[in-house]
């Protein structure tokens, strides 16, 4: 049996909600499930409440007996502090063959040299004013 930590979907038509899951890869997306690890809400309300609730000892658990993670899940579980940045390719377009180039895995754009130029450049000024 494979397990794989996953996303179930709740909540109404145009307003989701999901909870992280530890399920068996053979079932269904909102089958039957092993664990609820936590919840993610993509929408949050007027009352602003939390976007995201994680169980951190049981993901760590899960992950260390080897279970496998989908992308949602590894997305949300980088930007809990839980794992390390995925690995992120750029792709020039769709079948295309894929930019080596590096992304940022906060907002997904490319770095370019550009911009480590632009950033050198702004601290120059304030070293010379000094």
């Amino acid at each position: 049996m494979v397990v794989r930590l996953r996303l179930s979907r709740l909540g109404c038509r145009n307003r989701p909600f999901y909870r992280v899951m530890a399920a068996d890869s053979r079932s269904p997306r909102d089958g039957k499930h092993l664990e609820v690890l936590g919840y993610y809400n993509p929408m949050l309300g007027q009352a602003g409440g939390k976007r995201m609730g994680i169980n951190f000892d049981r993901v760590k658990y899960w992950l260390s007996v080897d279970a496998q993670r989908s992308e949602p899940v590894q997305r949300l579980l980088f930007r809990a502090g839980l794992l390390p940045p995925p690995p992120m390719l750029a792709m020039g377009r769709k079948g295309g063959s894929r930019d080596m180039s590096p992304v940022d895995p906060m907002t997904g754009r490319v770095i370019t040299d550009g911009e480590a130029d632009r950033s050198t450049q702004k601290k120059k000024p304030e070293a010379e004013a000094d």
